[in-house]
């Protein structure tokens, strides 16, 4: 996966972006767009994707600390990432629309079951205290995967944007 000058550049900036739209988002927990950003960069930048996903992990640890509750953060955007790799790419618009918001609202739901086994690990919960954790973080996946799901709602959009973006770039290097 060599990448162009004018890719690390792209990629560093929409790193960016997620990590802005984190903090932009802040005032309202567990709701924010990040999801979506990583739905659209999978879709559109498929492998490469990875990039602006871990510039965005990469920033938010920088900026927030690298502390036990950054280590989850290695994994959590990689299996959103893996599952939309998986995905056909021949739906149509419709139908991607509806399961991409259903995928990130999926991710959403599952955030807290995703984050405990690390946490299992790191604090030396049992089986029982990881399942208890999971239980506690409910109400905040129920928050956070009904709002992925109607953020879901510009991904869509975005992947045009990025899709049109991108074409005027091959257009200027030709």
């Amino acid at each position: 996966m060599k990448l162009t000058v004018r890719e690390i550049t792209i990629f560093a900036m929409l790193g960016g972006v997620m990590y802005a739209s984190k903090l932009i988002m802040e005032f309202a927990p567990n709701v924010h767009l990040l999801g979506v950003f990583t739905i659209a960069f999978t879709v559109v930048y498929r492998k490469k994707a990875l990039y602006p996903i871990y510039t965005y992990v990469l920033l938010n640890g920088m900026f927030s600390g690298f502390a036990t509750w950054w280590i989850p953060y290695l994994y959590l955007w990689t299996v959103l990432w893996g599952v939309v790799m998986l995905l056909p790419r021949n739906m149509s618009n419709k139908m991607q629309t509806i399961v991409y918001m259903i995928v990130c609202a999926a991710h959403g739901f599952l955030f807290g079951t995703l984050y405990a086994p690390a946490q299992a690990i790191l604090y030396g919960l049992d089986f029982k205290g990881m399942i208890a954790w999971i239980v506690a973080g409910l109400p905040w996946d129920f928050v956070h995967g009904v709002s992925n799901f109607f953020c879901g709602i510009l991904i869509m959009p975005i992947i045009s944007v990025l899709r049109m973006a991108q074409k005027n770039v091959w257009k200027s290097e030709s």
